[in-house]
């Protein structure tokens, strides 16, 4: 390692952590977008919502939001078949037609309780 990675190390974790804070921020309202909806809502569904609660808090909403949004989703979605022991909270149902988005109230309460200790 040279002494300019040494110098550059904090000066990148400086620019990751507001994007951290923004995800944290985002995965905040999309889990509790989808806790009001137990049978998932559809993508589209999703994007409405998220887009209407962020400008209801008076956040600005990014030309890139729904980028942002789908890739939290599938950064959080388990995998399929669900692999034994995951705690990625957000899931896509077999048993529906479309795009549709859900969240496990059992695995979130794992999540979020996994996200408190941290």
């Amino acid at each position: 390692m040279s002494i300019d990675d040494t110098f550059d190390a904090p000066v990148r974790r400086a620019r990751i952590h507001p994007r951290q804070r923004h995800d944290r921020s985002l995965l905040a309202d999309l889990i509790a977008v989808l806790q009001a909806h137990p049978k998932g809502l559809r993508r589209w569904s999703v994007m409405r919502a998220m887009r209407t609660r962020r400008e209801r808090a008076g956040h600005d909403v990014t030309l890139k939001f729904e980028d942002e949004i789908e890739r939290l989703f599938r950064d959080y979605c388990a995998a399929e078949p669900p692999v034994e022991g995951e705690t990625k909270p957000f899931f896509r149902p077999k048993e529906t037609a479309g795009e549709v988005w859900c969240v496990d109230p059992t695995r979130l309460a794992v999540f979020l309780a996994g996200d408190d200790a941290a």
